[in-house]
C-alpha cells in the first residue's frame, strides 16, 4: 500500500493554535504551549504529537495511520529495527481505536498512537528476548509498568525493537538477531543499546519509541540517529518489567522521538503530570560548557558543537565555561566496576522473578561472542569493601554534581554525548579520532557516565550534520528532579538549534 498525502481537511487549523500544541478533551489541560505549528507532509512524517492530535480530532483514522507506518517499515526492513513486528495485531488494535472513537468512548491522550518498544521491556502480548538467544521465545506474564501507562492512554504496541544483546553495548550489533543499521548511513552503527528504537523513529516508521539508558543507551542512539532523547532523573519512570543491568542504581527507561513536544507528551502520560510545559525564554538561561568534555573530540564534531553553542548564545542563552569537579571527571571509573559487579546478580534475580526457566549459566553460554568477555569479567570475584567503596564514590558524585550545578547556577551542562559521529558497523574497542586511537570508553563512556552516576536529567537534541551527512547531537544535563523545567528549556533550545534533514532512505 503506498503512502498518500494528508487529506485537505487535515490542515494546520486541526493541529491547534500557537498557544497549545495539543488539542485535548476538556478534562485534560494542554501539555505543551508556545511551540510552532507543525508542517504538512506524509503521514509517516508526523511527529507523535501531530499524529495523536489528528487521531483524537478524527482528522485521521488510526487504521490509516498504522497502515502507513507498517508499509514504510516493510519497505525499510533491511534496517533490522524490529525483532518482533506483527502487522495484523497492530491493525486490529488500530481498528479497535477507530471503533472506540466512533461509539463515543473515552479517548486517551495517546489514542491510536503506535509506539515501538525496546525488547528489554516486558510486553505480555509479544516476546521479550532482551536481544539474547536464551530468551528468544520468552513471554512475560505482565506488561512493564511504563507500557501499562501508555496503553491506558490509548497507545498501541507497534513491535519490539532490536538492541545490543542484554543492553550491554553501544552498537546494537546483535549476534542473534543481526545488526541494526543507521538510517543515515547503513554502513554505520545507530548506537546502542537502544539502536532499534532509534532507527525506527529516525526512519519514520515509528513516531516515538521506548528505550532504556544505563550507560548512555538512549543518549548515544539519539545523537547517532539525529533524534531527541530523554534519560530522565533516575527513578522518574518505574523500572518494573525492565531487564536490569544495575539493579536500582543506573537503569532508566525513557523516550526517543523527533521533537521535544513528543517527549513532553510521553513524560506527562507516564508520570501523570498534566501541567503545561511552556517554552522557556533563553534569556537568563545558564548553559555550562566544559573544556574537559571537548578534549579529543573529532575535529568536525567539535566545529558543529561550537557552532551550536554559538547559536544558543545568539538566541539569548548565557554560556558559562566551568571546570568539572574531579569526581565527575572520574565517573566512568566508578560506573564501569559497579556495572560489572551488579550485572550477573541482577540478571539472576530477573530470570527467577520473571519465571523464564532460564539460568544465568544458560544465558551466558548462549550469549554472542562479542558479549562473553563482559559476562566473564562480571564473574570475577570482588570484595564487599571494594563494592562499598565504589558505592560511596557514586553517592558522593551525585551530591557533588548537584552542588556544582547549584554553585555555578547552571541550568544545564551542554556537551557532545560522543566524541565522534556514528562509526562503522562492528564492535571496536578503539576509534580513530583525529588520527589517534581513542578507547571507546573514552569516546562515549567518559561523556555519558556523568549523567548516569549523578542521576541527572539528560536531554539530547540534534545539533547539526557532518559533511558526510551524519547527525551530531548535544546533551544537556540538568539537576535531578528538574525534568519538566529542562523540557521547557528544551523547547527553546530545539528552536534555536534548528532542524536537521531526515535520512534519505531507499527501500530494502
Amino acid at each position: 500500500m503506498s503512502q498518500k498525502p494528508i487529506q485537505n481537511s487535515f490542515t494546520r487549523r486541526h493541529f491547534v493554535q500557537q498557544s497549545s500544541l495539543l488539542a485535548f478533551a476538556a478534562t485534560a489541560a494542554p501539555l505543551v504551549s508556545g511551540a510552532p505549528r507543525p508542517a504538512r507532509g506524509n503521514l509517516t512524517d508526523l511527529t507523535a504529537t501531530e499524529a495523536v492530535t489528528a487521531l483524537r480530532n478524527g482528522d485521521l483514522k488510526a487504521e490509516e495511520y498504522a497502515q502507513a507506518l507498517l508499509t514504510r517499515a516493510a519497505k525499510l526492513s533491511a534496517l533490522n529495527a524490529f525483532i518482533t513486528l506483527r502487522p495484523d495485531d497492530v491493525m486490529q488494535a488500530a481498528r479497535a481505536a477507530d471503533q472506540l472513537r466512533a461509539r463515543g468512548g473515552r479517548l486517551g491522550l495517546l489514542h491510536g498512537l503506535p509506539i515501538a518498544v525496546k525488547d528489554s521491556i516486558d510486553t505480555k502480548s509479544l516476546p521479550t528476548s532482551n536481544g539474547t538467544r536464551a530468551l528468544k521465545g520468552f513471554m512475560p506474564k505482565e506488561d512493564a509498568r511504563v507500557v501499562r501507562a501508555l496503553l491506558a492512554e490509548g497507545a498501541i504496541v507497534m513491535g519490539k525493537t532490536n538492541l545490543h544483546e542484554l543492553s550491554c553495548g553501544w552498537t546494537s550489533n546483535n549476534a542473534t538477531f543481526g545488526p541494526v543499521l543507521n538510517p543515515y548511513d547503513r554502513t554505520r552503527t545507530p548506537g546502542g543499546s537502544s539502536g532499534g528504537s532509534a532507527a525506527a523513529v529516525a526512519a519514520r516508521f515509528a513516531p516515538i519509541a521506548i528505550g532504556e539508558d544505563t550507560f548512555g543507551s538512549i543518549r548515544v542512539p539519539s545523537t547517532f540517529c539525529g533524534l531527541v532523547g530523554l534519560r530522565p532523573t533516575f527513578e522518574r519512570y518505574s523500572d518494573e518489567g525492565l531487564m536490569p543491568l544495575s539493579h536500582r542504581r543506573f537503569d532508566q527507561v525513557g523516550p526517543l522521538a523527533r521533537s521535544v513536544a513528543d517527549i513532553v507528551l510521553f513524560d506527562s502520560v507516564v508520570t501523570g503530570e498534566r501541567s503545561a510545559v511552556s517554552a522557556t525564554r533563553l534569556e537568563g538561561v545558564r548553559i555550562g560548557t566544559s573544556e574537559y568534555l571537548m578534549q579529543g573530540i573529532d575535529a568536525e564534531c567539535g566545529r558543529i558543537v561550537a557552532a551550536a553553542i554559538d547559536r544558543l548564545e545568539a538566541a539569548g542563552a548565557q554560556i558559562v565555561p566551568v571546570e568539572l569537579p574531579a569526581s565527575l571527571r572520574a565517573a566512568v571509573d566508578v560506573e564501569l566496576p559497579l556495572l560489572r559487579i551488579e550485572l550477573l546478580p541482577g540478571l539472576a534475580r530477573f530470570l527467577a522473578e520473571e519465571g523464564t526457566g532460564v539460568s544465568v549459566d544458560q544465558l551466558v553460554s548462549q550469549a554472542g561472542a562479542n558479549l562473553k568477555g563482559l559476562l566473564n569479567d562480571s564473574r570475577q570475584p570482588y570484595s564487599q569493601e571494594d563494592y562499598r567503596k565504589q558505592d560511596r564514590k557514586q553517592r558522593q558524585m551525585k551530591a557533588e554534581a548537584i552542588a556544582f550545578l547549584r554553585a555555578n547556577r547552571i541550568d544545564a551542562l551542554a556537551f557532545a554525548p560522543s566524541l565522534t559521529p556514528a562509526f562503522p558497523q562492528g564492535d571496536p574497542d578503539t576509534l580513530q579520532i583525529n588520527g589517534r586511537p581513542v578507547p571507546l570508553f573514552t569516546s562515549i563512556g567518559r561523556q555519558v557516565a556523568i549523567g548516569s552516576c549523578a542521576s541527572l536529567s539528560c536531554l539530547v537534541l540534534p545539533a547539526g550534520m557532518t559533511a558526510a551527512g551524519l547527525p551530531v547531537g548535544l546533551e544537556f544535563d540538568a539537576p535531578p528532579g528538574t525534568d519538566r523545567k529542562l523540557l521547557g528549556i528544551g523547547l527553546s533550545l530545539e528552536k534555536a538549534l534548528g532542524p536537521i534533514p531526515a535520512p534519505r532512505l531507499q527501500s530494502a
